[in-house]
């Protein structure tokens, strides 16, 4: 969590736009962009405009932020049991969603003869496969690989000509890690 993330995040759980906070903390709807995406850094002053704005305590909020966890462990008893819904796959984040900033990362469990969907809006990014277990295809643009446990890939990411599905007989296994 950093504070861009953590502004946004409070922007967005009030249905807040972009325009609206910064006409009312008195800064420009780009300096407010720039200050959640971490391009800039607001003065204190600002920063407590800002807070107003939103309706958000500066003092806890940086203290939250000094506080955060900078390791996140998980531990095998939290996904012991795989309850698959109608979709056919399950995702398991290695990382709570205020972490993922630059890198995301996942295990991925898809039953035999289903695939994932492609991430949305992802622009240059780069994704590693690792097969744990099982057997899974990559389609990627026109090329399609066929991987088989411990087999590993690294690729930037082809939103709209990508997928990933088990063509084996059993529960496919798979370490995802994706830059955003």
């Amino acid at each position: 969590m950093n504070l861009g993330n953590e502004l946004r995040r409070c922007r967005k759980g009030q249905n807040l736009t972009l325009k609206a906070v910064a006409e009312k903390a008195g800064v420009s709807e780009g300096f407010l962009s720039q200050v959640e995406n971490n391009v800039k850094s607001p003065s204190v002053e600002t920063l407590m405009s800002i807070g107003q704005a939103l309706s958000v305590d500066v003092g806890s909020l940086l203290s939250r932020l000094q506080n955060q966890e900078r390791v996140f462990v998980l531990r095998t008893e939290e996904w012991a049991e795989v309850d698959m819904p109608h979709t056919g796959f399950v995702t398991r984040r290695m990382s709570p969603p205020e972490n993922r900033e630059v890198l995301d990362g996942a295990v991925l469990f898809i039953e035999p003869g289903k695939s994932l969907p492609v991430r949305k809006d992802i622009k240059n990014g780069q994704e590693v496969l690792c097969v744990l277990a099982g057997r899974i295809e990559l389609r990627h643009g026109d090329r399609v690989f066929q991987m088989n446990k411990h087999d590993a890939a690294h690729f930037w990411a082809e939103p709209k000509a990508q997928a990933i599905a088990n063509i084996g007989q059993e529960l496919a296994v798979v370490l995802w890690v994706g830059t955003l």
